[in-house]
Order: C-alpha cells, then structure tokens, then sequence
C-alpha cells in the first residue's frame, strides 16, 4: 500500500431524452483530435447546465462514450461523432465507460470539520492529558495554603 492512484474502470447504459438545448454535452476527441494520448475515443468534455445530461445526473465530465444508439465510436473523426449525436433521434441512448478513481493505500478519517484527516483521538488524548496535569498542579498548590 503505497498511496498510489489506482483507476477502476465501470460501463453504463445512459438512456437520454433530447431536449431544447440537445442532449446537454459538449465531446472532444476523435481519430483526427486525440483527447487522451494513444486513444481515438470520444469524450464528454462538458455538461451544460440544465441540459439533458445534467438533469440525468449520470453522465460526468471526462466519461468515454462507447456507443450510441448501439453504434460503435471506434475510429471516427471528431465531426463524425458530431454528426452521429446530431442525428441520433428524440431518446438516445449512450454506452458510458467511467474511470473512477480509487486510492490505493491507507486513508485517513477526513471529516467536516476536520480538514487535516488527524483522528479524533489523537487530539483528545493530549487536551485530557494536560488538564489532568493541570488539575493536579491545582490541587498540590491548593494544599500549600
């Protein structure tokens, strides 16, 4: 366990209805315009506020998209899948691969309230500590008078 990032990889089905404003994402990537090195695929590059997407709430920034309408994305020019999602119809639906992130390696309780991720305990057991030695001096020096 050495704090390392690791990445796990997860594929959803996203079913999205057109609305006013398209499907409420913007893509980048494509064979002519690589977005992640060495990978032609298509990638969700934002989610309009409002959108179809952002009020799904499933699809994220970052996501690959596998598919649309069971069409494979593999080897496309950007404008191609452009042209795909334009044409797609009223209700699409999306193959989605998510990267999800994951540390590997210990982690620590990080709270609200306690942003540096030291555990309670390790901030009580001193505070106690020192109110003992401050209730001992107290009472050795209430004795003396």
């Amino acid at each position: 366990m050495n704090g390392r990032l690791v990445y796990l990889v997860a594929e959803e089905e996203i079913n999205l209805t057109r609305g006013p404003s398209g499907l409420g994402f913007n893509i980048v990537g494509g064979t002519d315009q690589q977005y992640v090195s060495n990978d032609s695929g298509i990638y969700v590059s934002r989610i309009k506020e409002n959108g179809a997407a952002a009020l799904d709430g499933r699809l994220q920034e970052g996501d690959k998209i596998l598919s649309v309408n069971g069409q494979d994305l593999k080897n496309l020019l950007h404008q191609d899948a452009v042209d795909l999602f334009r044409n797609a119809g009223y209700a699409v639906s999306l193959r989605v691969q998510h990267r999800l992130q994951v540390q590997n390696g210990p982690i620590g309780h990080r709270g609200e309230g306690d942003p540096s991720g030291i555990p309670i305990f390790m901030v009580l057991v001193p505070v106690f500590a020192l109110t003992m030695v401050a209730a001992w001096v107290f009472m050795r020096y209430r004795q003396q008078l």
